[in-house]
């Protein structure tokens, strides 16, 4: 008889985080390895932002992987990408040129575009509506601490080996997750550690007005939904920051401002750990102000998002760096 694990729900959601840390520690190998790389195999900084290009490129194909996930299961399809994106991760160790890593790096990013929808897909099922906040911060986190992570790590692997077991070291790490994900990852209705007091609490706790007839909706339809519009165009602004700060920072720091290898490990991932903080602070906050004060569910997120903006216009008019001038780059 299986017992009952009280809290399942968080244990998952942990599970899905330990795989974006992979997923984020793998796509960011190649940028923390790239100042050796490119001297290594004669790479120019244009025909690397081509490589960057093609991962970011096929990264946009997430809405077939969410399909994926959807149709043969989050278990068996987000498995099967993790082991895509691990083997291909390793074969990086394995070119010789500047093309056959743009190839590989559209494998990387069509195999790692699953991590975000599944992380979706797994919070909504495991998770009551007010709770979704905290843990999809909680996933979130992983994507901070994959790309925290990299810069130390790669930085070790190259300076006590070479480039190509850096790929190896990180691909390899998703192997080994690939194996509790498919010992321990269950979906809610096969999960026989969930108690039935936590089915009950996650199944009141989900919108039933937002259930439609069961059907799958139509591209027009979700593109003609407000809602769409709402996720879709804050993703379209702020993703490419996160792309700047994960795939050219380390670059910026060798070239610009003259970094070494073990200076890169020491102040690269400063950036994604505040993002670590954010990641909890915001669902945390969300979930305080519903208890706390009553406010609903959607105005406690709009509130946190707001709140930012404001912050962030405040602090650029007050800097002195906010009046347009012209300044020649160090």
């Amino acid at each position: 008889m299986t017992v009952a694990i009280k809290g399942i729900r968080w244990w998952m959601i942990t599970l899905l985080m330990l795989g974006a840390i992979i997923n984020y520690l793998t796509r960011s190998t190649l940028s923390v390895a790239a100042p050796t790389i490119l001297k290594d195999l004669a790479i120019t900084t244009k025909q690397y932002s081509w490589i960057v290009g093609a991962f970011q490129g096929a990264i946009m194909l997430q809405p077939f992987c969410g399909y994926v996930l959807d149709t043969i299961g989050l278990k068996l399809g987000f498995g099967l990408f993790a082991l895509a994106w691990s083997l291909i991760s390793m074969s990086h160790g394995l070119a010789h040129n500047w093309t056959a890593l743009f190839w590989l790096r559209g494998l990387l990013g069509l195999a790692e575009g699953s991590a975000n929808p599944a992380g979706m897909k797994a919070t909504s099922e495991w998770f009551p509506s007010h709770e979704r906040g905290l843990a999809g911060g909680v996933f979130n986190i992983g994507a901070s601490v994959g790309s925290m992570l990299a810069p130390p790590l790669v930085a070790w692997a190259i300076l006590t080996y070479n480039w190509q077991s850096a790929f190896v070291l990180t691909g390899s790490l998703g192997l080994i997750w690939l194996v509790f994900w498919v010992a321990f990852y269950q979906s809610p209705n096969k999960q026989r550690a969930l108690s039935d007091a936590e089915r009950e609490y996650i199944r009141a706790g989900q919108e039933r007005h937002l259930e439609g007839d069961g059907t799958r909706p139509s591209v027009t339809r979700i593109i003609r939904q407000r809602n769409f519009w709402g996720i879709a165009l804050p993703r379209f602004l702020a993703d490419p920051t996160w792309g700047t700060l994960t795939f050219w920072l380390p670059l910026y720091l060798t070239t610009v401002r003259h970094f070494d290898l073990k200076q890169i490990a020491l102040f690269a991932w400063l950036p994604f750990l505040a993002a670590d903080l954010g990641c909890l602070t915001g669902g945390t906050i969300s979930i305080a102000l519903q208890k706390r004060f009553g406010v609903r569910l959607i105005n406690a997120r709009r509130s946190l998002a707001l709140s930012t903006a404001h912050t962030l216009r405040l602090r650029s008019s007050a800097s002195p760096g906010s009046r347009i001038r012209r300044c020649r780059l160090p």
